[in-house]
């Protein structure tokens, strides 16, 4: 019998991260030696995955919006989606060796592989070089000015972990890095960086410095014990303010970027169909500050999590734009 009856038979109750999803995968199905490095790589907590991977979709469908798809358009799609899943993984596991005395001290990430003990630092380290190892093999079937934009945002992810030391603007460090997919899927497709593609990007930074904020009103008290900056630390209670110059800035120049972009396919319908995708993303993320409670922790997960749907929008209407 398991030891605990409200838990499925196999689930690794002892090893749990406290703020995965319950039922996950990892804890219910993959083999017991591997959980441990899967909860490193946030296996167990895939929306990390997703919000790496959105922008590459953004990147990808827009640019399908300009000239069409073609067949490798399903390559560029699968290979961002194996290589969110890895680099994810390979960031989350290098953010947790840099930051494992920290996570000790803070309750909602003391349960994490590292500060529990359940893997060494020398173990962290070689399964991020094998994440990274994975992900190269992927990144080298694309063009070389893709491989070159793919290498250049490793610089933005080695710094990521220590923004929080020296700056109250980590959430920006972030976005730099995470959004890095809205160039390189572009550049993919296209062959060269555009400026479509920088205007994405910079949405993109602004939508992380939206959804972070809410994320990190879970640690606040922690991060002031310890010391850690954040951007909901230093907007507290004008945090509602600040999320609508974010939403504002997201959609202002994700129509900038459809804009200059679609336009010239001279598809006035093609158009029309593109631009709705920055205002439904919009008013996604509208329907967010209006829930806000940004002293109750549960509720800012719940509200952070439903980003993946936000994201999502105007993938959607970018590749129906494409289809017309």
């Amino acid at each position: 019998m398991s030891a605990n009856p409200e838990m499925p038979e196999g689930t690794d109750t002892d090893g749990q991260v406290a703020d995965a999803y319950r039922g996950n995968w990892v804890d219910h199905r993959a083999p017991a030696w591997t959980r441990p490095y899967l909860r490193l790589s946030r296996a167990d907590r895939p929306i990390g995955t997703w919000l790496l991977l959105l922008p590459c979709w953004w990147g990808l469908t827009l640019a399908g919006a300009v000239d069409g798809f073609t067949l490798f358009d399903l390559w560029i799609a699968v290979g961002c989606t194996i290589g969110a899943f890895l680099m994810r993984g390979a960031g989350c596991t290098w953010n947790d060796i840099t930051d494992r005395n920290f996570d000790g001290q803070v309750e909602r990430t003391k349960s994490r592989p590292l500060p529990s003990g359940q893997v060494t630092v020398k173990q962290a380290v070689i399964w991020m070089f094998i994440q990274m190892g994975i992900s190269a093999l992927v990144l080298i079937t694309f063009n070389l000015n893709t491989i070159l934009l793919a290498l250049s945002s490793l610089i933005f992810v080695a710094i990521y972990p220590f923004a929080k030391r020296f700056t109250w603007w980590p959430q920006a460090f972030l976005g730099l890095a995470f959004n890095f997919g809205a160039l390189v899927a572009w550049t993919a497709h296209r062959g060269v960086l555009e400026t479509p593609a920088v205007l994405l990007y910079i949405a993109g930074i602004s939508w992380t410095l939206f959804y972070d904020t809410i994320y990190a009103h879970q640690d606040k008290e922690d991060d002031a014990m310890i010391g850690v900056k954040s951007t909901a630390r230093l907007f507290g209670d004008n945090t509602a303010a600040w999320l609508r110059r974010f939403l504002m800035i997201s959609v202002s120049v994700m129509t900038l970027a459809v804009f200059s972009s679609v336009l010239i396919r001279g598809n006035f319908l093609a158009l029309v169909v593109a631009m709705g995708g920055p205002w439904a993303f919009g008013l996604h993320l509208t329907t967010q500050i209006r829930r806000l409670k940004i002293d109750d922790p549960d509720a800012c997960l719940r509200l952070f999590r439903e980003n993946r749907n936000t994201g999502l929008i105007p993938a959607l209407f970018f590749a129906v734009s494409a289809m017309l």
